[in-house]
């Protein structure tokens, strides 16, 4: 049985690995992408998401998300890390067909609503969206499966500050909403995904099996490289959004443990996700282990099929 999957990303880089990666696991129903800001901007993502589905022959609809936070001014996207198009130096895809006329809120509400229960949404983005889908119906709390966030650290680390991740430090109000509620969140964050690495040679390695598909993520993923070299002084990446979509395929890969998730929102250590201190809301489950060299497999092996499962699509 296959499970039913809404991807909220920012599609940016590793959002192109994790959405490549949920289309060819045979596992996964993408019955939907919303896109958000962070990597890019809201109308990048909602472009870049459609263009994605597109070269995958993936029929999905892409609905439009917020264009900013809840309550501050949105930064300026990481086109330092993704590109100033999302996909490193590649130019912008123009993808054929257009979005969903539905909010991003409204879309996961009706959505989860119409399949109750039965619904996980990833969240690889910065989670102003889900934020807002709790605004707009609270009771999708109670039809959702559950949620899974890559985003923040039980230990005190950052990417983007010494203590903030960069999905919960873009809008680290929408994160507190989103950990506050009364739904299963499981949080992948970078006490694990940090711990799995891709090199360049595992990219060559796709584009040999998947030269379509394969080889547009070792194209867009040089530009990724270059910055991971320049900050860590190794030239490999980080699996952060796959890792969330193996988190929902292989939970049995990742050690969790359940703790309150709370957001700082003002101060120095803005973005930060404590752990263990709020007594008033529901624990996250908190992945703390990964078998990293499972993870960076499955992730290959994975994308290795897709030209196929994207051919297959084509000609079914």
């Amino acid at each position: 049985m296959t499970q039913k999957l809404i991807i909220d990303t920012d599609p940016g880089i590793d959002d192109a690995m994790a959405v490549h990666l949920a289309f060819a696991d045979a596992r996964l129903d993408v019955i939907g992408m919303t896109t958000i800001f962070g990597n890019v901007r809201t109308d990048q993502a909602t472009r870049n998401a459609m263009a994605l589905a597109e070269m995958a022959h993936y029929s999905v609809p892409v609905a439009a998300g917020a264009a900013i936070p809840r309550r501050r001014d949105a930064a300026t996207p990481a086109d330092f890390v993704h590109g100033p198009e999302g996909f490193g130096d590649l130019p912008a895809m123009q993808p054929a067909g257009g979005p969903d006329p539905r909010s991003a809120a409204q879309f996961l509400c009706e959505t989860c609503a119409a399949h109750p229960g039965e619904v996980v949404i990833c969240a690889v983005g910065p989670l102003t969206n889900l934020a807002a889908a709790l605004d707009h119906n609270p009771s999708i709390t109670r039809t959702v499966k559950a949620v899974v966030v890559m985003g923040g650290s039980a230990a005190r680390h950052g990417n983007v500050t010494d203590y903030a991740e960069a999905n919960i430090w873009n809008d680290p109000d929408a994160a507190d909403a989103v950990f506050a509620a009364d739904w299963d969140v499981t949080m992948i964050g970078l006490d694990v995904t940090e711990k799995t690495q891709c090199t360049p040679d595992d990219f060559a390695a796709l584009a040999d099996a998947a030269p379509h598909i394969g080889g547009f993520l070792q194209q867009a993923s040089s530009f990724y490289f270059d910055f991971h070299e320049a900050k860590t002084g190794k030239r490999s990446c980080f699996m952060h959004d796959p890792s969330a979509i193996i988190a929902v395929t292989d939970p049995a890969l990742f050690g969790f443990e359940d703790r309150t998730v709370s957001v700082t929102c003002n101060g120095d250590e803005i973005g930060r996700t404590v752990t263990g201190v709020a007594t008033d809301r529901r624990t996250t489950r908190i992945a703390m282990t990964v078998d990293s060299a499972s993870v960076r497999a499955i992730f290959l092996s994975q994308i290795k099929a897709a030209d196929r499962c994207a051919q297959a699509r084509k000609t079914s």
